[in-house]
This record gives C-alpha cells, sequence and structure tokens, in this order.
C-alpha cells in the first residue's frame, strides 16, 4: 500500500529495525527453525506442555519487548532475540487453537489472514505509510510488532495446513514456498511495491523454515538428512549467533534515520492496486490448490466400515461372533495395526529396560502419524483427535528429560487401548 503523506522521523529516534538484505532473510530462517525447535524442547523434553510452554515463552517475549521498546536505535542483539520468542510464541498461538480448542487448520489460517489485513488497515490508516523503514516510533514499532506476531502464526497455519492436512509433506510445502518467494524477489526487481514484496516474503519465509529444519533432522528413510533435532538446532544456532556478531561490529545493517522519508516517497506509485492484484491471485490460486488437493484425497480415502448396528436411544450394539460372545470393534480410521505395532515394540523395549531404545522407536510412531493425517482424519476427525492426544502424551513422556517409567507404561498402555485390537 503506498503512503499518501511522509512524516519526518522524530529527532530522538533512529530506526528500530534492520535494512533487509540477504543476511535479514537467512538470519530470519534460522530463528523461525530454531524457535520450533526450542518450542518442543519445552513441550516435550521438559514436559511443560502447549499451557506451560505457552506461558514460559509468552513472558520470555514480554521481557524482550520491554528491552525492545526502551531501546532508541537498533541493536542487533535484542532485535533478534525478540523475533526468534515471537517465532515461538506464533507458533504456539496455533498449535493451542489446533491442539487444544481443536480449531480446523483452515479456520486458523483464514482467522489470521483476516486479522493480517486488519493490522496492514489499521496501521496503513493511523501511519499512512507500512514501510520498515519508517519504524522510530514507538506507536509504528508496536504496530510493526503486532503485524509480525500475526504474521508468524498465519504462517504456521498456511504451512501445517499444506504439509499435514493436505499430506504435501515439509519437503514439498519447502519447494512450493521457495518458488512463490522467488516470484516476489522476482516481481519486485520488476517493479512489485516493495512493501507488498516484503510482508508476502516475510510470512512464507516462516514455513520455510520449518521445512528446512524438517529436511535436516529427519531420518534418511523419510527422505532427510539424519542430522537430528539437536544437531539441526544448534548448526542454526551457531549461525545466527554468528550473524548477529558480524551485524554488532560492522553496523551494515543499521538503517540510516534520513533514507526512510526517502523511501516512503519511492512507494507512492502503484501500492494498492498492486495490493489487490496480487492478493486476489493469492487466494485464487490457493483456494484452487486446496480444492484439487481435497478432492484428491477424498477420492482415495474410502468410507468408513460401519462398526455397529444401531439400536434404540442411539446406542450400538456388538456385532456378534460366530459360537457367541463378541467381535472387538474395529477403528474407524481403518487399519491401524502398523500404530500399535511400534507402540507395542516401544513398551517391549521399555519393559527390557532400554529406555534409548524405545525413546528411538517412539519417533517413528510420530513420523509415520504425521504421514497419515491427511488420509485418516477425514474417515473421523474425532477418533484421529482422541488418538492424536494420546500419542502426545507418549511423546511428552518418553522425551521427558527425566522420563519416569511407570508414567510411560501408563501411555503406552492407554494408546494401545485407542488404537484398537490388532
Amino acid at each position: 500500500m503506498a503512503p499518501q503523506s511522509t512524516r519526518e522521523p522524530s529527532p530522538q529516534f533512529f530506526s528500530k529495525v534492520p535494512e533487509v538484505t540477504l543476511y535479514f532473510w537467512i538470519i530470519k530462517v534460522l530463528c523461525t527453525t530454531v524457535g520450533e525447535s526450542a518450542a518442543d524442547f519445552l513441550n516435550v523434553n521438559l514436559n511443560l506442555g502447549l499451557t506451560g510452554t505457552s506461558v514460559v515463552t509468552g513472558v520470555l517475549l514480554a521481557a524482550a519487548l520491554i528491552f525492545q521498546f526502551r531501546a532508541h536505535r537498533y541493536i542487533p542483539s535484542t532485535y533478534w532475540l525478540t523475533v526468534a520468542l515471537v517465532s515461538v510464541f506464533g507458533t504456539l498461538v496455533t498449535d493451542n487453537l489446533t491442539d487444544s480448542v481443536g480449531v480446523p487448520l483452515e479456520t486458523s489460517t483464514l482467522i489470521f489472514g483476516v486479522l493480517l489485513v486488519f493490522s496492514f488497515l489499521v496501521w496503513y490508516l493511523t501511519e499512512k505509510t507500512l514501510s520498515i523503514h519508517s519504524i522510530f516510533t514507538r506507536r509504528r514499532e508496536a504496530f510493526y510488532w503486532l503485524t509480525i506476531l500475526v504474521t508468524f502464526a498465519l504462517g504456521t497455519a498456511t504451512g501445517d495446513l499444506m504439509a499435514e492436512v493436505l499430506g504435501i509433506g515439509y519437503l514439498m510445502t519447502g519447494i512450493i514456498v521457495v518458488s512463490l518467494i522467488a516470484i516476489m524477489a522476482i516481481g519486485w526487481r520488476f517493479g512489485l511495491n516493495p512493501v507488498l514484496s516484503f510482508w508476502i516474503i516475510y510470512i512464507m519465509t516462516r514455513p520455510l523454515g520449518a521445512s528446512i529444519g524438517d529436511y535436516l533432522s529427519q531420518s534418511p528413510k523419510e527422505g532427510g538428512l539424519g542430522l537430528g533435532a539437536t544437531v539441526t538446532s544448534f548448526i542454526f544456532s551457531a549461525g545466527i549467533l554468528g550473524i548477529v556478531a558480524y551485524f554488532s561490529m560492522t553496523k551494515a545493517d543499521v538503517i540510516p534515520s534520513a533514507s526512510a522519508v526517502e523511501t516512503d516517497e519511492t512507494m507512492e506509485r502503484g501500492g494498492l492496486w498492486q495490493t489487490v492484484v496480487v492478493v486476489a491471485l493469492v487466494l485464487v490460486a490457493a483456494g484452487t490448490g486446496y480444492y484439487l488437493r481435497k478432492s484428491s484425497l477424498q477420492e482415495d480415502t474410502p468410507d468408513p466400515i460401519p462398526i455397529a448396528q444401531s439400536v434404540p436411544g442411539g446406542s450400538q450394539a456388538a456385532q456378534p461372533a460366530p459360537g457367541g460372545g463378541q467381535i472387538a470393534q474395529p477403528s474407524p480410521l481403518g487399519d491401524l495395526s502398523k500404530f500399535r505395532k511400534i507402540t507395542q515394540d516401544t513398551l517391549d523395549l521399555l519393559n527390557a529396560n532400554n529406555q534409548s531404545g524405545a525413546t528411538t522407536r517412539i519417533g517413528d510412531l510420530e513420523i509415520e502419524w504425521d504421514n497419515a493425517e491427511a488420509r485418516l482424519k477425514p474417515k473421523d476427525k474425532a477418533a484421529w483427535t482422541r488418538i492424536d492426544g494420546k500419542i502426545d502424551t507418549v511423546l511428552r513422556a518418553l522425551r521427558a528429560t527425566s522420563p519416569n517409567s511407570n508414567g510411560e507404561r501408563t501411555a503406552l498402555t492407554a494408546l494401545l487401548t485407542a488404537l484398537g485390537p490388532e
């Protein structure tokens, strides 16, 4: 969107955000990946759960924002620490809606998309510019960080929707996202409004970071490099620290205060109509892709087999077995024997006092369950959600920093019951 007027920067403030360079995008992707790894560590390894992780991250983010707002200029370490924490918290907002409240990712994507439009609209009507080169007042900075938070939540919902619900997978999602980023970058080189280009690419880098992290950490049999979450996080953290140290010493990404007005003036042409056209094209392409993919998944997903006869009063009667008795009812999700076998293997390893083997084996369950989500969830959402919650409980129990064997066995036994008979 193009500004209708410009304002001279307040003399007591320099720009509070960095110049957008190649290093900016690299460190942004790194922060996204490390942020997600940190959330998983707090949630699973420290067994804080989704709510506890959200509270801890929220407190840390609030503290980082206090330091960021009190600063009168851009400080690389403070700024990028805040970005990393916003990345974690924005991801947790989406995860809480999905896992705790049960909001579908399609709905989350729409909600955060509308919130982002509203945020931009209020920001523009108030300040007459959306340029990041003009973040030299606290009010503009407040709009900036609010928008950043929503973009992370939207990016999480969009990426998870593509990778999990539509069953595309994180690698293919990453390829699609890179293609979109390349298109926007090429458009910017040929005159596309820089503010519009920046914010679309900013949203897209969130699922890109998640895709890169998963590709590096997943095992080779799942198409990854097998570095593991710990090694991947270490590499990315080292990259962040190295770039931040470089910025701190060279000031290479500091925006001169005078450039804000100059940059704003170059954005007056074509911002509004370009935004309308590009957003319309993105919505049409996304809607068409979603419809085609969902139709394909529905064609590949057979109708669930009726598991019981209805009886008066709305209850269901178990089917009789030959010679009397009853046949155990199959899961409405179909054949879950693969997941049951992994769970039983894990329990057997645990009973043999092989904690490390059990922890490794349960990782196979997480991968297989995520890969099957797009196929299983449409059959019976309630049944899928119930089992998914029990799998999360098992993962937290086995990956805890100080695992409790009794708690692990209880969680695994409950999961075996939920998965149904062999």
